[in-house]
C-alpha cells in the first residue's frame, strides 16, 4: 500500500507547484509549470535555463535563484515538459546576451530540447544548447547510457557565475561543455522508489540483500547486482571506476558529491562521503569542494549516487561567487 500525503494523484505536480511558490515566494515566481528567479528581472547578462520532469526534488527547481537557475520548467512526474514550454522559457529568459539551455541525457528531455532549440532558431533567438550525460558504465559488459545524473548542479552555479562576470554566451556554453566532460558519476541503488500517482514499485531490489550499481537515475536498467556492502566497500567498488573516467592523479584537485535518492539517510551520506574523501587523498587528490545531502532524488528511493569532477582553477574561482536558491546557498 502506498502512503503518501496527497490529495489527488492527477493534481500532484500542480499542487505541489502551489506550494513551492508560496515556501519560497521572496527568491522566484511561479507560472503553471514555469519557476522564474526573481533575478530575472533586470538582468543584464547570459541566462541559464532547464527543465525536467517533477518527482526528483529538490531538483531542478529548488536551483533557482541568484547564483544558479533563471528559469527552470517542471514536466509531470518523471517526464520531461513539451518543446513549446522549453522554447517559451527560452523566450522569457532572453536579456539580450543569449541564452543557455542546459538538458539532461535522457530521451524526453532530448526531444524537448530539440523541438524547442528548432522554435528558438525559427524566433531568432541566440540560444546555446548543452547537454549533460555522466553516468559512466560500471559493467564492462553493459550499454554506456550516459545518462544525465545528478552532476548536473554544481554546473547550473559554474555556469551562472560564468555569466555573472559578464561572459559571453560562447564562453559560458564552453565553460559548460568543459564542466560536463570533467565528471563522472555512477548510482548504487539499496531499495526501490513508488511512483506517486500509481503506487507502482520499481523493481523488486527492496526484497533482497543485494544492491544494483549502475542501473541509472530510476533504475532503469544497464547495472550489476552485488551483496549490499559497508560504506567503504562501496566506495571501494565505484570509485576506481570515478577516478579512471575523470583521469584524477596525485596532485590534482576534485569535487565530490555525494547525492541521496530520497531514502537515504544524512548520517549514511557523510559517512560515505568520508570514505569518498579518504579514498581520494589516499591518492594524492585534494577534495576542493562538495555537496553531500539529497540534491536529485527519486522519491523514496534508497541509494546514492557518486559524482566526482576534475577542477581546474577556473572551476575553483566560480564556484566561491554567491548563490541562493531554496536548497543552496553561498555567501
Amino acid at each position: 500500500m502506498m502512503k503518501k500525503f496527497i490529495n489527488a494523484q492527477e493534481t500532484i505536480t500542480d499542487e505541489e507547484l502551489e506550494g513551492f511558490a508560496l515556501a519560497y515566494g521572496d527568491i522566484l515566481t511561479v507560472d503553471g509549470h514555469t519557476v522564474v528567479s526573481r533575478a530575472l528581472e533586470g538582468a543584464d547578462r547570459v541566462t541559464i535555463v532547464t527543465y525536467g520532469g517533477s518527482g526528483h526534488e529538490p531538483a531542478q527547481k529548488g536551483f533557482v535563484g541568484p547564483g544558479m537557475l533563471d528559469v527552470q520548467v517542471d514536466g509531470d512526474i518523471f517526464a520531461a515538459p513539451n518543446g513549446m514550454a522549453v522554447f517559451e522559457a527560452l523566450k522569457l529568459a532572453d536579456k539580450g546576451h543569449g541564452v543557455l539551455l542546459l538538458t539532461l541525457n535522457y530521451a524526453g528531455d532530448q526531444l524537448a530540447g530539440k523541438q524547442a532549440m528548432k522554435l528558438a532558431q525559427k524566433a531568432g533567438l541566440n540560444v546555446r544548447q548543452v547537454v549533460t550525460g555522466e553516468e559512466i558504465r560500471y559493467d564492462p559488459e553493459g550499454e554506456d547510457n550516459q545518462r544525465g545524473l545528478a552532476g548536473c548542479v554544481p554546473l547550473y552555479h559554474i555556469v551562472a557565475a560564468a555569466a555573472a562576470e559578464g561572459k559571453s554566451l560562447d564562453e559560458v556554453a564552453e565553460i559548460a561543455e568543459r564542466y560536463a566532460a570533467s565528471m563522472a558519476s555512477i548510482t548504487v541503488k539499496s531499495t526501490d522508489a513508488t511512483h506517486p500517482q500509481n503506487g507502482m514499485s520499481f523493481g523488486d531490489l527492496g526484497e533482497t540483500d543485494q544492491m544494483e550499481i549502475g542501473a541509472g537515475q530510476h533504475g532503469e536498467g544497464g547495472g550489476v547486482r552485488v551483496p549490499m556492502a559497508s560504506s567503504a566497500e562501496t566506495i571501494g567498488l565505484i570509485a576506481p571506476k570515478l577516478v579512471e573516467a575523470t583521469g584524477l592523479a596525485s596532485g590534482d584537485k576534485a569535487f565530490v558529491m555525494i547525492n541521496g535518492c530520497g531514502a537515504t539517510t544524512m548520517m549514511e551520506m557523510l559517512i560515505l562521503f568520508k570514505d569518498a574523501v579518504r579514498y581520494l587523498n589516499e591518492r594524492g587528490v585534494e577534495v576542493v569542494a562538495s555537496m553531500v545531502g539529497e540534491i536529485l532524488t527519486v522519491q523514496e528511493s534508497g541509494g546514492f549516487q557518486m559524482n566526482v569532477a576534475k577542477w581546474d582553477d577556473e572551476f575553483c574561482r566560480l564556484w566561491a561567487a554567491p548563490a541562493h536558491t531554496p536548497v543552496f546557498f553561498k555567501e
